[in-house]
């Protein structure tokens, strides 16, 4: 996501003569929005989200109360900022395994290691964020209207994972198989946030276990006895899964 900051100056550099001093006012831009979401992150695990400020944000971060602002408009703006981080970095770090492998369970198995291994860093911060997105109302939560781009892009994600993939599937059940994939991450996900192992060891455990028997489970889909059951459970499970803006009335 582009800050409306970051927008302004690249406009700027647009403009005959503004040259290298905008593109310099543009790297500042977005080092100083990584500095305040930093802040932010740090001061949420430390202090709790709802007793943290962006004017206490601000002061930790070294500038003005206005110029945290121009970057976040709220701390909900701040956490939607964070989700949009964590997905880029995801879709980047994930694209050699889905360049490499062609295997389904692999390719599963690689993209959930990656978002770990993208999320770690702020493990600390996870007890922070539940606490306040567990609430389904709330802006925060991953399933939230606010929270829908990043969402998209997970189940993008999970998307490749199927349709680069080798693996034969129920015609009916190809099509919601990434949003199903995306409800079982979030399992994973809560999990993790939950996990006090050495370096998360059993969450990953918990993706070596599991991806499997997900895979095994696909596989069965396309089984004529097991067709039934799996639309019965596809259809259940697709109910759990937020529209998009494009299929909200």
């Amino acid at each position: 996501m582009t800050a409306v900051g970051d927008g302004v100056t690249e406009k700027r550099a647009e403009a005959p003569g503004a040259g290298s001093a905008s593109r310099a006012g543009g790297r500042r831009g977005s080092a100083t929005r990584a500095l305040v979401m930093d802040t932010a992150l740090r001061l949420f695990t430390e202090r709790g989200y709802d007793r943290t400020t962006m004017r206490a944000i601000a002061t930790e971060a070294g500038i003005s109360v206005g110029n945290a602002y121009y970057y976040f408009t709220s701390k909900q703006e701040l956490i939607q900022g964070f989700y949009h981080r964590i997905s880029e970095l995801h879709a980047e770090d994930s694209k050699e395994v889905l360049a490499a492998e062609r295997e389904f369970g692999p390719r599963l198995r690689g993209v959930l290691l990656s978002w770990l291994r993208i999320a770690q860093p702020y493990h600390e911060f996870g007890p922070q964020l539940f606490k306040n997105a567990a609430d389904p109302a709330s802006p925060l939560s991953p399933f939230s209207p606010e929270a829908e781009a990043p969402r998209r892009a997970a189940i993008g994600i999970l998307a490749e994972v199927v349709d680069g993939s080798r693996i034969k599937i129920d015609r009916e059940l190809r099509a919601d198989l990434p949003e199903l994939l995306w409800l079982y991450q979030m399992g994973i996900v809560l999990f993790w946030v939950h996990d006090r192992s050495p370096d998360c060891s059993r969450t990953h455990r918990l993706v070596e276990h599991t991806v499997p028997l997900i895979e095994r489970l696909v596989e069965l889909s396309r089984l004529r006895p097991m067709r039934s059951l799996t639309r019965d459970a596809v259809r259940v499970l697709s109910e759990m899964i937020p529209p998009s803006s494009e299929s909200r009335p």
